[in-house]
């Protein structure tokens, strides 16, 4: 393991907003899918996470510099998810197993973001 990557308050701020754009995303596709009585697919972390990469790609692409977010930053991302995504995948099986429920593609959403949230926090603690 390299040096931890930091992000600041505003490039995580951002981070946390485009998260919820697609937890919500992921609530409208759902309820959509209800109304016509389709049953979702099972959905993975692993799948939450390269959605958040692809639409990071997409954002930095149409408004980056704008917005404030680094160049490198799709590039830490990467490097982030990465490093995590083996224990997020891990603690979010985890709890969506304990309670026996399986969980939507909302939900998997919201664990997975607070999980690498929680992880990036933790490795600024580190550096710090």
């Amino acid at each position: 393991m390299g040096q931890p990557i930091a992000f600041s308050g505003h490039v995580i701020g951002l981070l946390k907003e485009y998260m919820r754009d697609l937890v919500d995303q992921a609530m409208q596709e759902q309820q959509s899918q209800e109304q016509f009585g389709f049953t979702p697919l099972p959905y993975r972390p692993d799948q939450a996470i390269s959605d958040l990469l692809a639409l990071l790609d997409d954002r930095i692409e149409s408004e980056g510099i704008q917005v404030g977010l680094p160049e490198c930053f799709l590039h830490d991302m990467w490097t982030v998810c990465n490093e995590a995504i083996e224990s997020i995948s891990n603690r979010i099986w985890l709890e969506g197993n304990l309670d026996g429920r399986s969980m939507t593609k909302a939900q998997t959403r919201e664990l997975t973001y607070q999980a690498l949230i929680e992880f990036i926090d933790a490795r600024s603690r580190e550096r710090s």
